[in-house]
């Protein structure tokens, strides 16, 4: 995979974290980050060169650097990852449309809501194990293009937990809980990295969870540097409060272990890309530039950003992890585009943030903060 993509993935999601409001959360940089990169290889300057660098990649190289990580992606034992784009009937197309759109022509809209929504509402839970069913952006006549990406992650943990139900009698965190509970041999699973502390939830394929005591963007700087940091090798020679949320204690095994403590969780959240849209590089092409457009490459037709939205979920559980996103834009003619409000639920956990990432090239799938345990994860 390559590794200047896997950077570029990483800085989006970091800039991306850095916005997020306070509450449990989680976001795909990787959903968002192949259709930012096509978007900047199809737009007009001055979007072009906004996409281009949120993206970080050359404008010229953004569609194929987007589907060879998709490709890449796919290629997981644990991933799966796919591209779609929608046009509708009426739209003409430029020449250099297969050019610049590197993701396939899953179909054509009809203008019909009630015909184009479950299509594209079959094809999200399609591509996600059903874990999302609909597509995140309205679908309305005046949609003329959507470009979606989506993503699905299922690891088994190489080593369970055990999982019982936890009595808290006060505080925040006051109730019952389902709480998971293992023991690891290997003391390297833990590294503290300043002032955060990093566990390894190893899968049994090619995917990790990272859970981070302390903020999510250092556990995401932590995730990029898996070899730095003090390993657990050491800590546990010293005395006391070693590192945020670790002490040293005692076990009856043969040999020093972990003792991993935590409740199972369950994370879900909308996010309106527009809301922070100078985040993504979506300043310009979401304004209207009357008769010009912003995407000739795609359509002589004067089209703009309408609407740019995620869905993604996460949940750790005693034997695995899933995570799914779907992310979506849509495309209208300039001079229809409006803004759409939507609300973003968050399910609160318990303070800590987490990351699944390849193993070998660290690129981070999904990555979120969790603030109090959930009932029933």
């Amino acid at each position: 995979m390559d590794a200047d993509v896997v950077k570029a993935v990483n800085e989006l999601t970091r800039r991306w974290a850095g916005s997020l409001p306070e509450g449990n959360t989680v976001v795909s940089g990787l959903g968002l980050w192949p259709l930012v990169a096509i978007l900047a290889t199809a737009a007009d300057e001055p979007g072009r060169a906004e996409l281009a660098a949120a993206a970080g990649v050359r404008p010229d190289d953004g569609s194929q650097a987007a589907a060879a990580l998709i490709g890449a992606i796919d290629a997981s034992p644990d991933l799966h990852a796919a591209l779609g784009v929608w046009v509708s009937e009426r739209l003409k197309l430029a020449e250099s449309f297969n050019e610049v759109m590197p993701a396939p022509l899953v179909g054509m809209l009809t203008g019909d809501p009630a015909i184009d929504k479950p299509r594209l509402d079959a094809w999200a839970a399609e591509h996600t194990a059903g874990l999302i069913r609909e597509m995140p952006v309205d679908i309305d006549p005046d949609v003329q293009l959507v470009l979606a990406s989506a993503l699905s992650l299922r690891t088994t943990w190489a080593r369970p937990f055990t999982q019982q139900i936890k009595r808290i009698p006060s505080g925040a965190w006051s109730g019952s809980w389902h709480w998971l509970e293992r023991a690891d041999p290997d003391l390297d699973s833990v590294r503290r990295y300043d002032d955060v502390t990093v566990i390894t939830v190893r899968g049994d394929a090619d995917v990790d969870v990272l859970l981070g005591i302390g903020s999510l963007d250092a556990l995401l700087d932590a995730a990029a540097r898996p070899g730095d940091g003090v390993p657990g090798s050491e800590l546990i020679r010293r005395d006391g409060k070693v590192a945020p949320g670790v002490q040293i204690g005692r076990t009856t095994a043969p040999q020093p272990d972990v003792r991993l403590s935590l409740p199972s969780f369950r994370v879900e959240a909308s996010h309106d890309l527009l809301e922070h849209r100078e985040l993504f590089g979506l300043s310009t092409v979401t304004t209207n530039p009357g008769e010009r457009g912003h995407f000739s490459a795609i359509s002589p037709t004067p089209l703009a950003i309408g609407q740019a939205e995620q869905e993604v979920l996460a949940r750790f559980f005693a034997t695995g992890f899933e995570a799914a996103a779907v992310t979506a834009m849509a495309m209208t003619r300039a001079a229809m585009i409006t803004q759409h409000e939507r609300r973003l639920d968050v399910v609160l956990d318990r303070p800590f943030a987490f990351t699944a990432v390849l193993r070998e090239s660290r690129l981070p799938i999904v990555a979120g903060w969790i603030d109090a345990p959930t009932e029933g994860a």
